[in-house]
């Protein structure tokens, strides 16, 4: 018996870093994203290979993808018996390009195998072995990449506080864009890590309270504004406050000189507004486009300059599944 998953890829629209202190995000889901298969071994331990990487560990291998696997079975097994199993991974997500490459593979991996456990898993299920996955990865994780991977769509985001059980409750609203939008998505060249900014961040916090805090109130405003501007379709708006929200996280050193060049280089070429989407330090821009002709343009500039990047097309119920309700709260443990 072989089972299957697949899972989105994710941009933030505004709100990144800031989430992770309870500040409102905005995430939008890809169509790239990750798929696996797995099949059940006659005994242990599973094993994991990523064709793309030419990658295989498996679940007592003490490299971090081997724990991350460990980890996201032992909560599958937590809910109910599971075999070992023979699991293969695919992505067309560039790895800490800020594009929820990792969270989209635990996703797609925990589906497949809580498919082959002994009990049904739900979305929250989902998320929650996922995030057990990414912890690995990112030490603290505000949840937003493994709940987008999950549920695809657009969503604002907000992070909850620890509930009597010890887990958190992170509350996730649909928003709906009145008109299609375009997005350019280029990379930098730079991979980054994402505990490695998130503890950036925390330090900056720990070192300069009041300042970085006035920040992320900044980062608030933007982010309800935005989200107002995108369900109302004003691109030139929500244009102007992508720049907005770029000039604060660049405030919090996230920015590098290759973002710097594919934000400016993209308004040359008629962005209404463009930021980094993710973790910084490396990884992805965003570009707002007029429209398609628009985000074709803004790529020719990219290449131009030797970016690579790809045209995302957000729209309402992009990337949802028929049973995705309009809101929803997601425990995570």
């Amino acid at each position: 018996m072989e089972s299957s998953g697949q899972a989105f890829g994710k941009l933030i629209l505004a709100g990144e870093h800031a989430v992770v202190y309870g500040v409102p995000a905005i995430a939008l889901g890809i169509d790239r994203g990750a798929s696996a298969r797995a099949r059940p071994l006659a005994s242990g331990p599973s094993k994991l290979r990523i064709a793309p990487w030419c990658v295989q560990v498996s679940e007592d291998d003490d490299r971090d993808l081997g724990l991350a696997l460990a980890s996201l079975l032992a909560s599958v097994r937590a809910r109910g018996s599971l075999p070992a199993l023979e699991i293969e991974a695919e992505t067309d997500l560039p790895a800490g390009g800020g594009l929820g490459c990792s969270a989209a593979l635990g996703v797609a991996i925990a589906r497949a195998a809580a498919t082959l456990s002994a009990a049904a898993a739900t979305d929250d299920d989902v998320r929650d072995h996922a995030m057990a996955w990414e912890r690995v990865f990112h030490g603290n994780p505000s949840g937003i990449d493994a709940a987008i991977a999950t549920l695809g769509g657009a969503f604002q985001f907000v992070r909850g506080n620890p509930d009597r059980t010890g887990g958190e409750r992170s509350v996730m609203k649909r928003v709906v864009p009145l008109a299609p939008l375009v997005l350019a998505v280029g990379h930098s060249g730079a991979s980054s890590r994402t505990r490695t900014m998130v503890e950036s961040v925390a330090r900056q916090r720990a070192q300069r309270r009041a300042e970085v805090e006035a920040t992320f109130e900044r980062i608030r405003e933007i982010v309800t504004s935005a989200r107002l501007a995108f369900e109302a379709g004003d691109r030139v708006a929500l244009g102007a406050l992508l720049d907005a929200n770029q000039a604060q996280l660049a405030g919090l050193s996230l920015s590098t000189q290759p973002i710097d060049e594919l934000c400016a280089s993209a308004r040359e070429a008629g962005a209404l507004g463009a930021k980094l989407t993710g973790a910084g330090g490396g990884g992805c821009v965003i570009a707002l486009a007029e429209g398609r002709t628009g985000a074709e343009r803004i790529l020719s500039e990219w290449k131009a300059r030797s970016f690579a990047g790809f045209i995302a097309d957000v729209h309402a119920g992009a990337g949802t599944r028929p049973h995705d309700p309009a809101g929803t709260t997601l425990a995570a443990t």
